[in-house]
């Protein structure tokens, strides 16, 4: 049938298979805002919890897309105006609430360097998405991993693995280092190229058992545990780059 066949109202409407994508990014994008709220109460347990779970549902609604051939220019550029909201200004002002807050203009200056790097890293991917490389890897930390390492001091607090609150200029440096990483040059890994060795399949299997298992005991120390692996995963890279970390 061609569209000249179709009665003038059923040219108006758009099935509603391809609004779904849009309507999870702007659901992860509300959960996302919605911990600030939560932090601004001193919840900061939930607020993290709600930028955890975008990040979740960051990862959703692209498959989607992709899966219901729903993929679309606003689709892409809605997703990182809703990345710079919730991996970005949410992070950076949680974590100024949570430990920064006393150190008053300096722990600022970090955070708005880590948004800053964020806004960046999101407007370059903008770019380079249609590049062949993108498929293979990332130009920089994305901006959900980002946030996952900027909210380590979080982690670590919550996890009572030592208190984040006590060295709040550690905090400050910790926050302005991630957002070196997700503007700089390296090149990290995209889940949409990775291979998993047979062998190692059943390893993998147990290894999401595991940290089901954690999700509901021990959540924290598992996002410690994540967070750690993700760093030395990027080790050898930033070894490689050192003083080139920002040029290509």
């Amino acid at each position: 049938m061609q569209d000249h066949d179709l009665e003038p109202h059923e040219k108006d409407r758009m099935p509603f298979l391809q609004l779904v994508p849009n309507l999870v990014t702007i659901a992860g994008m509300g959960i996302g805002l919605t911990s600030i709220r939560f932090a601004m109460d001193d919840r900061f347990e939930l607020a993290v919890a709600l930028i955890l779970l975008s990040a979740l549902i960051d990862g959703m609604d692209g498959l989607l897309a992709r899966r219901l051939k729903a993929t679309s220019d606003f689709g892409a550029e809605l997703d990182s105006l809703s990345d710079f909201l919730c991996f970005g200004v949410a992070p950076g002002l949680l974590l100024y609430r949570f430990a920064l807050g006393e150190t008053h203009a300096f722990g600022w200056i970090f955070v708005l360097v880590y948004v800053g790097a964020a806004c960046l890293r999101l407007a370059r991917f903008n770019v380079m998405r249609s590049e062949p490389d993108s498929m293979r890897h990332f130009t920089g930390v994305p901006a959900p991993a980002g946030a996952g390492l900027a909210l380590l001091p979080m982690f670590v607090t919550f996890a009572e693995l030592g208190d984040a609150r006590a060295v709040p200029v550690l905090v400050a440096f910790w926050l302005g280092f991630v957002g070196i990483l997700m503007i700089s040059r390296i090149k990290t890994f995209s889940p949409k190229a990775m291979r998993i060795p047979r062998g190692a399949v059943g390893f993998l299997l147990i290894g999401t058992v595991i940290a089901v298992g954690m999700v509901f005991t021990r959540i924290w120390l598992l996002m410690v545990i994540l967070a750690a692996i993700y760093v030395a995963m990027l080790v050898p890279a930033i070894w490689k780059a050192r003083g080139r970390l920002l040029r290509g």
